[in-house]
């Protein structure tokens, strides 16, 4: 299951990870996100112990999604090392995003 990231603990469970890390932005009113949450979940199963895969609401975390730059969500981003390595905005196909994430590995 993937984790839910918030204001207080993006830092720790984001930017100090030691592994790659997907966050996926998202809210709850938002039609494109619920598009993306089952596969993001999936991802999360699939990645275990390989990857951190993680979700932060917009609503409840402005914080966090204004420092990233969020402007449009869905966004995933995509982190190793605490830097943002790659980006994916709008709903896409899961082979997408396991390939961004394959290439962090």
């Amino acid at each position: 299951m993937a984790i839910e990231i918030t204001d207080a603990n993006f830092e720790e469970v984001v930017l100090k990870a030691d592994k790659p890390v997907l966050v996926d932005f998202w809210a709850v009113w938002c039609g494109p996100c619920r598009m993306v949450g089952p596969i993001v979940e999936e991802l999360s199963k699939e990645y275990e112990g390989k990857a951190i895969i993680g979700k932060v609401d917009v609503d409840n975390n402005p914080q966090v999604a204004a420092q990233m730059g969020i402007r449009n969500i869905p966004t995933l981003l995509f982190f190793k090392d605490g830097e943002i390595k790659d980006k994916q905005v709008g709903a896409v196909p899961k082979n997408v995003l396991a390939e961004k994430l394959e290439k962090l590995m």
